[in-house]
């Protein structure tokens, strides 16, 4: 009778040590790895099975495909933030510029840490296909998060509507433009201190929205609170 916890029918290809991961999170792991190490087209499902330390049988009872897997990555990246946004929103006690600030710090964090850069996998071809809906859809709504916000803010208010649309860009642009920093700069700061990355990309979102540079630091403050609040 086995003892190792695995579900009988799902035969491990390879010993791999116990990472603490569900099978699926050790998929996605694979995934990760490989699709940010050797490009997503030359990744089989066989090999991220391997990596995963699982036949490649084993593997379609979590996922149906590599794009099932991709796509998973890639709205990993952006439910947390639009999750974020969302309760942010809804924080009226509190300056919409230092809910911006949160907003493009947390953000910001997500994209630029972790042991992949999975946003570079937005640049993707592959991505524009109609599997991917679902993730473009999401990286919608946490844009018009962000210009939601901005819309409240002091400078927001006063632009007017295809100026604060161009303002949006700009700042949702210069936080998804971690990723091109991350993939062209290996051990800058977001490597070092990821943390002090992190909060300044968060400050030159907020000289983008108009913010005065006299606030600044009372929006860090005020924003990293409300990071820190359970």
């Amino acid at each position: 009778m086995s003892t190792t916890g695995r579900r009988v029918g799902r035969p491990r290809a390879q010993t791999r040590p116990d990472s603490g991961l569900t099978a699926r999170e050790e998929l996605l792991t694979a995934a990760a790895e490989l699709f940010t190490e050797r490009g997503y087209a030359a990744t089989t499902t066989r090999a991220v099975a391997e990596r995963a330390g699982m036949r490649q049988a084993s593997m379609y009872h979590y996922f149906g495909g590599k794009e099932d897997l991709l796509a998973a990555l890639l709205e990993g990246t952006v439910r947390p933030s639009l999750a974020l946004a969302l309760g942010l929103a809804a924080r009226h006690e509190v300056p919409a510029e230092a809910r911006l600030w949160a907003l493009c710090r947390a953000d910001a964090a997500l994209l630029s840490t972790g042991p992949h850069n999975l946003g570079a996998l937005y640049l993707l071809p592959e991505v524009r296909a109609d599997r991917f809906a679902a993730f473009r859809a999401v990286r919608d709504d946490l844009k018009a998060a962000y210009a939601s916000l901005l819309a409240a803010t002091t400078a927001g208010s006063d632009l007017a509507p295809e100026d604060l649309a161009v303002r949006a860009d700009l700042v949702f642009g210069l936080i998804e433009g971690v990723i091109l920093i991350r993939r062209s700069s290996p051990g800058r700061d977001h490597e070092h201190d990821p943390a002090a990355f992190a909060a300044a990309t968060a400050d030159a979102a907020l000289r983008v929205a108009g913010c005065p540079e006299h606030v600044l630091p009372k929006l860090r403050r005020e924003g990293e609170a409300l990071l820190a609040a359970p």
